[in-house]
């Protein structure tokens, strides 16, 4: 006797087939669920702008928004090291520490020392590589949860700080080389040059992505979600440059921020790389038995975070134009791993994107100066950034387990 079939492939297919015959229906049940996370950023940092603009009419002035830009260019840049590590299900509390480790050697390095700038920043990031590299070894090796081996870093690498600055306690940086990562705009013409040269490529992977998806005889997702997508995405960047260019220009300091995020995209969408952290976030003990290094893609992904949170603090000294004893502190590692979390990037692993880094540093970061310019106090910050990110962890949770739901 024969046994009889499963309905399970004929309800998918009728699921699929309600799905694609209102695009629109689909579309609106897809960003309810969390899978149009980008789509669904914009729209909260359009409400988020909109509020503040009511309340304050210097929000939205060229001045304030090229504020702004400088503002998530650190925070956005360590982000993205945040996420590769969130995606293998893993957390780094230490990026915060590291990044104000690496400025106090840069800064040490090129005022007490007398080095260049480059091999000082060059100096600066390969301690943030090492500082990953001694801390993912730890972890994979000892089999240590990284929550404690990066809690222990934090205090660490904090005290390795105070111990680099010595009794000075604050270094004032004075090589133009550095403070240009963060001073210096470019040109109106350049500016939109770098706005056509991002939503082309946007236009180009996507196009790629559901051309690669057809050959292999993938569904494709409604059609209507790549044009609000890429619609949205490119009315945001020469909508922005617009705006700056009102002003001094396009900081080079974003637009280091935005190819290192496009990098990273291309990094983890289309290597073997890539597709072996999405592996081991999803299921590490599957990706074992497949073959997969997982002990080595750890490692390697605490090394980039690590160096990501270098970078960010030498360009958080370079606006700064100093650095001190609290360089690394107070919110940063907040606000670095709630943006990422706000933007979609699951805390559980396997899910997300590394644009997620930009775009939840622009929605905190927006959050944090809005409440800047009504002068709202600290105390206030802290508890309104605080219950942004439990609502956004909450709302993953809730998102992740309707798609289980659906699965089974």
């Amino acid at each position: 006797m024969s046994a009889a079939p499963s309905p399970a492939p004929q309800n998918v297919k009728e699921r699929d087939a309600g799905s694609t015959g209102n695009p629109l229906a689909s579309t609106l049940r897809r960003l309810a669920a969390g899978e149009l996370g980008s789509l669904r950023v914009l729209i909260v940092l359009a409400l988020i702008w909109l509020i503040f603009s009511i309340a304050n009419e210097n929000f939205l002035t060229a001045v304030n928004l090229t504020n702004l830009t400088l503002q998530i260019a650190a925070v956005g840049t360590i982000s993205v090291g945040v996420v590769l590590v969130l995606l293998l299900g893993e957390i780094d509390l230490s990026v915060g520490a590291v990044s104000g480790l690496a400025a106090s050697v840069m800064a040490v390095l090129s005022v007490k020392h007398g080095w260049n700038a480059y091999p000082a920043i060059g100096a600066a990031l390969l301690v943030g590589a090492a500082v990953g590299l001694f801390q993912g070894t730890v972890s994979t090796r000892l089999v240590i949860p990284t929550f404690v081996v990066t809690l222990a870093g934090l205090l660490a690498w904090q005290g390795a700080q105070l111990s680099v600055l010595g009794n000075t306690g604050t270094v004032n940086i004075e090589d133009q080389a550095i403070l240009n990562l963060a001073g210096v705009f470019l040109a109106p013409w350049l500016g939109w040059l770098v706005a056509i040269l991002v939503v082309g490529g946007l236009v180009v992977a996507e196009l790629g992505h559901r051309r690669a998806r057809g050959a292999a005889g993938l569904e494709q997702a409604p059609t209507l979600n790549s044009v609000l997508r890429l619609g949205g995405a490119a009315i945001a960047l020469f909508g922005g440059v617009l705006v700056v260019n009102s002003d001094r220009g396009v900081p080079l300091a974003l637009v280091i921020l935005v190819g290192i995020v496009a990098n990273f995209h291309i990094l983890l969408t289309r290597t073997k790389f890539g597709r072996h952290v999405f592996a081991v976030g999803g299921n590490a003990e599957a990706a074992r038995r497949a073959g997969i290094p997982v002990a080595r893609i750890r490692t390697t992904v605490f090394v980039l975070a690590s160096t990501m949170a270098a970078l960010g603090g030498i360009l958080a000294a370079s606006r700064l134009q100093a650095v001190n004893q609290s360089s690394g502190g107070s919110d940063l590692l907040l606000l670095a791993i709630a943006g990422p979390v706000i933007a979609g990037t699951s805390l559980f692993g396997g899910r997300g994107s590394v644009w997620s880094a930009l775009l939840g540093a622009l929605v905190i970061g927006s959050i944090s100066n809005g409440m800047d310019l009504l002068a709202f106090e600290s105390s206030v910050k802290f508890m309104v950034t605080g219950g942004v990110l439990l609502g956004a962890v909450a709302l993953d949770a809730a998102t992740t387990r309707g798609r289980t739901t659906i699965r089974t």
